[in-house]
């Protein structure tokens, strides 16, 4: 499925892809060479002790190229014909990352609470901040993945950014189906138990339940009696690009509030 015919079925989504749209325009303006390592043999320890890369002391990897970025792409939407709401949030934004020489180091920072910041628009500064880390630690993530060892790292955080997950997806037929846990933030996926609740951990069946979404064939709800916390799961392959997205599926996250269920991943939308 594209994502058109999506927004065809899903109309009330086309603003939310307008502007998701408008960002990747304006970040494509910006020189991004991404972030790299040297290597991973320092990483081996910590990773096996369930420490994700980015809090990790024993690898070094330069996010201060990011703050910049980030000042970039607000500067170019402050002057993109956005909603007048967000474009006020974007001026205000521009004047407060301009006006401290530290301010864009401090707002990447902030992102993953190691700096106490108080940024004027909080929801739009995660959701640009984490779209512009997201870009800049790509190389990162497809390398990490091609090193790692799944069966290793079966934590319901993300490896990278030490995130809960936004959204699962199940892969492969019958028994031999695995579920894999997709981060909203750096867009990391990794390998987690087919059964068990990555929040509280339950592994009991009997308190793990999934919820039909009517009119959604390769959407669900799945869910922790115990804990109340739920993943919205992609049931397929081949459409990761779409239906893992997170903004696609917003209306599956008004379902689940509406039914008592909690929300425990970060959401880049609440701007």
């Amino acid at each position: 499925m594209t994502q058109e015919e999506w927004l065809a079925q899903h109309p009330y989504l086309r603003s939310v892809a307008d502007f998701h749209a408008q960002v990747a325009t304006a970040l494509a303006r910006i020189p991004n060479g991404g972030a790299r390592i040297s290597g991973w043999d320092d990483f081996i320890g910590d990773y096996r002790a369930g420490i994700p890369l980015l809090r990790s002391s024993r690898v070094a990897i330069d996010l201060e190229p990011a703050g910049a970025i980030l000042v970039s792409l607000i500067e170019n939407l402050a002057s993109m014909p956005l909603p007048e709401k967000l474009a006020a949030e974007c001026r205000v934004l521009r004047a407060q990352l301009g006006g401290e020489v530290n301010a864009p180091r401090r707002a990447i920072a902030w992102l993953f609470e190691d700096e106490v910041l108080k940024p004027a628009h909080p929801g739009l500064i995660r959701y640009l901040g984490w779209t512009v880390l997201a870009g800049c630690l790509h190389p990162i993530v497809d390398a990490f993945s091609g090193w790692r060892e799944e069966e290793r790292w079966l934590c319901g955080y993300c490896p990278i950014c030490g995130s809960p997950p936004a959204m699962a997806q199940l892969v492969g037929f019958d028994s031999g189906r695995l579920r894999l846990l997709s981060c909203g933030c750096c867009r990391t996926r990794w390998r987690y138990l087919r059964i068990g609740c990555p929040f509280c951990e339950s592994a009991d069946d009997h308190r793990l339940s999934a919820l039909a979404i009517e009119g959604e064939k390769y959407l669900r709800i799945d869910y922790c009696q115990s804990c109340r916390a739920y993943l919205k799961t992609y049931n397929g392959e081949g459409s990761e690009s779409l239906f893992l997205a997170d903004w696609t599926s917003l209306h599956i996250d008004v379902i689940a509030r509406d039914r008592g269920l909690k929300r425990l991943a970060n959401s880049l939308y609440d701007l």
